[in-house]
C-alpha cells in the first residue's frame, strides 16, 4: 500500500481489532517503515477524554515536528477562524482548505497519516478524515486508521462511508493461534522452549499479545529467582496487563469485568445488569468485548489471577458493596446457600439478620465439600449477625466443633464465651456433652463441672427432660474422665433413663453410653459387658464432630477389655472413613488409639509410628489432657525398642496441670515409671508407680487394667533387690482377682521370680500358657525367657535354650531390642544364636519341616513370624486374604504348630535367607 501511494495512487487502510489485539504495535511498526522510506509521517491518537474537543485529532496531526512551520501556522489559523462556527457549508469550506494545504505537501514526498484509536475521535475530526479520504485517490497519500470493533452510534456513518471508498482496505486483527503464540515466543526463546511453552501460554493468554508478553515476563522473573519453571504461571505482570486491557476499553467494560469477577461468571446478563445497574444490552456488549480481548472464555475469566487482579483493583468500599448486593440478588433469585454465602463472606460487612440461616446452611454444605475454612467463616459471620441468646450460642457451639477438626487449639479462643453461655443456661441439650468434653480436653475441669451443675439447676427449673438427659450424660462423662469431680457433679440418674421422652438421636447418648462402657471395662468381672456395650456404641453412632470422643473411648474400652482384635478392626475402619477428609483431629485421636493397640500387641515399631503420626497432626499444646494417652504410648514404645534418649526427651514435654486429675494422667505416670525402670532410675520409677496407686486410692477406685501399679512396683522392688516387698505387692494384686490374661501372666512372672527354684517353673509354665492365648507378645517373650532361665538353673540346658530362643524370636518380631540383648548369649550374635539354639536332633527335624514348605508358603510363614497380620501379608504379596489363610493352614500342618506365635521357633534365620 505504501508503494502504491508513492506512485500516486492514494490508499486508505482501516485496521480493526479488539483491545490489545496488536493494532498499536502494527501501527508503530509501519510508522518506522514509512520513516525509513522517506515519507512524511503525521501521527495522532484518539482519546476518550478528548472526544468532545472539536478537531482534536486534526490539531494533533498538524502539531507535529515534521510539519513545516508555515503549513502548521496556516492550518492553525484556519482551525481558529470563525468558519468552523458558521454553517455546515462554512465548515466544509474550511476542511477543504485544510485538505488542500495537506495535498500541496505531497508533490515531493509521500504523505502518511496514521491515526490510532480513531473510534475515540471527535465528530469534526472524523468528518475531516472522511473528507480527506475522498480526495487522496490520485495523490501520494496513505491513511491508516485503527479502530475498535465496537462503534458508537454516530460512528456508523463514518465507518460505512469509509469502507465505500474504492481505495479503502479493511484489515481485521484476531488473537494469536497456538501456532502464532509459538512463533511469537520464538523471537526471544529457542524453538524447543517456544514449542514447549506455547500450549500453556495460549491457554492462559488466549492469544492476546499484551497478555502473552506479560506472561513471558512473569516466567522469566521467576526463572531469575532460581525456581524451576516447567510451565508459565501468571503473576504480577500478567495482572497489570489484564487491568491495562480493561482500562483501554470502553468504561462499561471495566464495570462488567468487575461484575463478572464478583459473580464468578457472566452466564446471566440479567443478573449482571441488576448488579451493575446497567441495561442487558450494555452488559452483553461488555461481555462480548471481554471475550474478544481473550480475558473471558466461556463466560468466565481464563485464569484466577485475572479475576483476583480485577477484584483487588476495585476500591474496597465498592467491592464490598458489590458483594453485598450480589448476595441479596442471588438470594432473591433462589441461588444455593453456598453461592449466597460466598458473597456475604466476601462483602466484609456486618451481616443482616436474614443471612443467619443462609450462612448456617452454607457452612454444612461447605463441610461436605471439605471447605473447612469457608465453613468457619460462614459461622463466624452468622454468629456476629445474631444477638445474644440460644441461637447465637448454638452457632458458637457449632463453630467450636468444626474448629476442633483442624486442631483443639483452634477452638480454644471460643471456649470462654461458650462457658459463660453454659452457666447462663443457654446451651441446647445436643451441645452440652460435646462442649463439656471440649472443656475437659482443654483442662478446664472445674469450669466444666460448674457449667454442668448450672445446667442441671436450669433443667430442674424448666422441667426439660432432654436437658436433664444431656446433663446426666455430661456428668457421667466428666466422672469417667476425671474421677475427682464425682462429688462436685449433680446426681440426675443415668443419661439413658433420663432421656425418656427426649429425641433418641441426641449426641449426649453417645457420651452416656461411652462413659458407661469405659466404666465397665475398668471394673473387675465386667469385661464381656464392656465389649458388648463398646460395639453397641461403635455400631450405633457414625463418626462426626459430636461423636468422635465417645467412639475413641469405646475403642479404648475394647482395648482394656482385652479385645484388641475388635479394637483394631474398628479403629482401622474409622481411620479409613476419615483418611480422605481434612480432619486432622479425628485422624490424630484415632492414630493415638491405633498406637495403643499396637503397643499392647507388642508391635513397638507400629506403636511408635502411629503415635508420631498422631503427634504431627495436632500441636503438642493442642493435645490438652489427651497428651497423657499419646505420650504414654510413645514413651513405652521408644523405651521398649531401647531408644532411651528419645524416651527421655519425651519426658521433657510440658504437661497440663490438670492431667493428673484424669485417667490419661495415670497412663502417663505408668509410662514415665517404665522409662525410669528401664534406665536404672529405680526410685524415680517407684515414685511414679506409687503415685498412681495413691491417686486411685484417693479416687476410691482400683483400676489395674488401666495402670497395674502393683505389678510395676513389684518389678521395681525386684530391681532394687527386695523380693519380699515385690512378692507382697504381687500377692495383693493376685488376691484382688485379676481375670485379664495379660495382667495375670505378668503377675505370675513376678511371683515366679520371688519363688524358690523348684516352684518357679510351674508358675512360669502357667504364665506362658495364659499369655500364649493373649495378644501381648512382649510379655510372652519375658515369660518364655524366664522359663528358659529357670530350666537352665535346674540343669535342663537343652530345654532352657529352646525357650530362650523362642523368647528371643518373639522379642525380635516386636522390635524389643533391649529384651533381645538380655536374652542373647553374651558372645553370640543374632544369627549364631538362632542357628545354634535348637537341640541337635530337633534342629535337623525342624530343617526338614521348613524344606517341606513351598516357596510361596515360606514367604507367608516368614511374614507371619515377623508379626504381620493376614491383611498386611496379602497386601505385601499381592494376593487375597483368603489365599493367605489357606496357606497358613497348610503351613501349620507341615510345621506341626497350632498358632502363628509358634512360627519363630520353627523358622531360624538360616532357613529364611533369600526367601523374602
Amino acid at each position: 500500500m505504501l508503494r502504491g501511494a508513492t506512485q500516486g495512487r492514494g490508499r486508505l487502510a482501516l485496521v480493526s481489532g479488539a483491545v490489545a489485539s496488536g493494532k498499536t504495535t502494527l501501527l508503530n511498526t509501519f510508522a518506522e517503515q514509512a520513516i525509513e522510506s522517506g515519507a512524511l509521517l503525521l501521527e495522532a491518537t484518539g482519546s476518550r477524554a478528548e472526544r468532545d474537543l472539536p478537531f482534536g485529532i486534526i490539531r494533533k496531526i498538524f502539531d507535529n515536528g515534521a510539519m513545516p512551520s508555515d503549513v502548521r501556522s496556516e492550518v492553525t489559523a484556519l482551525l481558529d477562524g470563525n468558519g468552523l462556527e458558521s454553517t455546515a457549508a462554512g465548515r466544509m469550506h474550511v476542511m477543504s482548505q485544510i485538505s488542500s494545504v495537506l495535498l500541496r505537501m505531497v508533490d515531493d514526498r509521500t504523505l502518511v497519516v496514521l491515526v490510532d484509536d480513531v473510534h475515540c475521535g471527535d465528530d469534526q475530526s472524523l468528518q475531516f478524515l472522511l473528507h480527506l479520504a475522498r480526495r487522496v485517490r490520485q495523490a501520494k497519500v496513505l491513511i491508516v486508521l485503527t479502530e475498535s470493533p465496537r462503534l458508537r452510534q454516530e460512528q456508523f456513518t463514518f465507518h460505512a462511508e469509509l469502507l465505500r471508498q474504492p481505495n479503502c482496505v479493511r484489515v481485521r486483527l484476531h488473537m494469536l493461534t497456538e501456532a502464532g503464540v509459538a512463533e511469537a515466543l520464538s523471537g526471544s526463546l529457542s524453538a524447543t522452549v517456544a514449542a514447549r511453552l506455547a500450549p500453556e501460554c495460549h491457554r492462559v493468554s488466549g492469544g492476546n499479545p499484551m497478555l502473552l508478553r506479560a506472561l513471558l515476563e512473569d516466567w522469566r522473573t521467576v526463572g531469575e529467582h532460581g525456581e524451576a519453571q516447567q510451565r508459565p504461571a501468571p503473576g504480577e505482570a500478567f495482572a497489570h496487563a489484564v487491568l491495562g486491557c480493561l482500562h483501554r476499553g470502553e468504561p462499561e467494560v471495566l464495570e462488567v469485568a468487575r461484575g463478572v469477577a464478583v459473580l464468578g461468571d457472566a452466564r446471566s446478563p440479567r443478573l449482571l445488569g441488576q448488579l451493575l445497574d446497567l441495561s442487558v444490552n450494555t452488559v452483553q456488549q461488555g461481555v462480548q468485548d471481554l471475550h474478544q480481548c481473550a480475558i473471558l472464555e466461556h463466560n468466565a475469566f481464563r485464569d484466577e489471577v485475572a479475576r483476583t487482579a480485577v477484584l483487588d483493583a476495585t476500591p474496597a468500599t465498592a467491592r464490598d458493596a458489590l458483594h453485598a448486593r450480589a448476595a441479596r440478588l442471588l438470594h432473591a433469585d433462589g441461588a444455593s446457600a453456598l453461592d449466597v454465602a460466598r458473597q456475604l463472606v466476601c462483602a466484609r460487612q456486618d451481616a443482616e439478620r436474614w443471612t443467619v440461616p443462609v450462612l448456617r446452611e452454607a457452612a454444612e454444605f461447605a463441610l461436605v465439600e471439605e471447605e473447612l475454612e469457608f465453613a468457619l467463616r460462614c459461622l463466624e459471620h452468622a454468629h456476629h449477625a445474631c444477638g445474644p441468646g440460644p441461637e447465637r450460642t448454638a452457632l458458637k457451639a457449632r463453630l467450636v466443633s468444626i474448629a476442633w477438626r483442624t486442631g483443639p487449639a483452634a477452638a480454644e479462643s471460643h471456649l470462654p464465651e461458650l462457658l459463660a453461655d453454659a452457666e447462663r443456661g443457654r446451651l441446647a441439650p445436643r451441645d452440652v456433652a460435646p462442649i463439656t468434653s471440649y472443656l475437659v480436653w482443654s483442662g478446664r475441669l472445674d469450669a466444666a463441672a460448674d457449667a454442668v451443675a448450672a445446667l442441671a439447676r436450669s433443667a430442674g427449673t424448666n422441667d426439660d427432660p432432654a436437658m436433664t438427659a444431656a446433663v446426666s450424660a455430661s456428668a457421667q462423662w466428666l466422672t469417667m474422665l476425671s474421677p475427682p469431680l464425682r462429688d462436685r457433679l449433680p446426681t440426675v440418674g443415668t443419661g439413658v433413663t433420663a432421656a425418656t421422652g427426649a429425641p433418641r438421636d441426641m449426641a449426649y447418648l453417645a457420651y452416656a453410653h461411652a462413659a458407661a462402657t469405659m466404666s465397665a471395662a475398668l471394673t473387675e468381672g465386667q469385661a464381656d459387658r464392656a465389649v458388648i456395650e463398646a460395639e453397641r456404641v461403635l455400631q450405633r453412632h457414625h463418626l462426626s464432630d459430636s461423636t468422635l470422643q465417645p467412639l475413641v473411648v469405646a475403642l479404648l474400652a475394647l482395648v482394656l477389655a482385652g479385645r484388641l482384635d475388635l479394637a483394631l478392626s474398628w479403629c482401622e475402619r474409622l481411620l479409613g472413613e476419615c483418611s480422605a477428609r481434612r480432619v486432622p483431629t479425628w485422624q490424630a485421636l484415632l492414630s493415638a488409639v491405633r498406637a495403643e493397640i499396637a503397643l499392647r500387641q507388642g508391635d513397638l515399631q507400629v506403636a511408635a509410628h502411629q503415635a508420631r503420626s498422631a503427634m504431627s497432626r495436632i500441636s503438642v499444646q493442642g493435645w490438652g489432657v489427651g497428651i497423657g494417652l499419646l505420650l504414654s504410648t510413645l514413651i513405652q514404645a521408644e523405651t521398649g525398642m531401647g531408644h532411651y534418649d528419645e524416651a527421655m526427651a519425651l519426658l521433657e514435654q510440658p504437661l497440663p496441670d490438670e492431667l493428673f486429675q484424669t485417667l490419661p494422667g495415670l497412663l502417663y505416670l505408668r509410662a514415665r515409671g517404665r522409662c525410669h525402670l528401664a534406665t536404672g532410675r529405680y526410685h524415680a520409677a517407684l515414685g511414679d508407680f506409687t503415685a498412681a496407686g495413691e491417686l486411685m486410692d484417693a479416687w476410691r477406685m482400683d483400676m489395674p487394667l488401666l495402670t497395674p501399679w502393683r505389678v510395676d512396683a513389684a518389678e521395681t522392688w525386684l530391681a532394687l533387690g527386695d523380693p519380699k516387698r515385690a512378692r507382697a505387692l504381687a500377692e495383693e494384686q493376685l488376691r484382688l482377682g485379676p481375670e485379664d490374661p495379660r495382667l495375670r501372666g505378668a503377675l505370675l512372672v513376678v511371683l515366679a521370680r520371688t519363688d524358690e527354684l523348684k516352684r518357679r517353673v510351674p508358675r512360669l509354665k502357667e504364665a506362658v500358657e495364659i499369655l500364649e492365648g493373649g495378644d501381648d507378645r512382649i510379655q510372652l517373650a519375658i515369660a518364655l525367657g524366664e522359663l528358659g532361665r529357670a530350666y537352665r538353673s535346674l540343669g535342663d540346658f537343652n530345654r532352657g535354650r529352646v525357650f530362650v530362643r523362642k523368647a528371643w524370636h518373639v522379642a525380635k518380631t516386636c522390635g524389643a531390642d533391649p529384651l533381645c540383648r538380655e536374652l542373647m548369649p553374651r558372645h553370640a550374635d543374632a544369627g549364631e544364636f538362632a542357628a545354634a539354639a535348637a537341640q541337635p536332633g530337633q534342629g535337623a527335624e525342624q530343617q526338614r519341616d521348613v524344606e517341606a514348605l513351598t516357596e510361596a508358603e515360606v514367604r507367608i510363614a516368614v511374614l507371619a513370624a515377623h508379626g504381620n497380620t493376614n491383611r498386611e501379608i496379602a497386601s505385601k504379596l499381592f494376593v487375597t486374604v483368603s489365599t493367605v489363610e489357606q496357606h497358613l493352614t497348610r503351613i501349620y500342618r507341615k510345621l506341626n504348630v497350632k498358632r502363628r506365635r509358634d512360627l519363630p521357633a520353627k523358622l531360624s534365620d538360616s532357613s529364611l535367607t533369600g526367601t523374602v
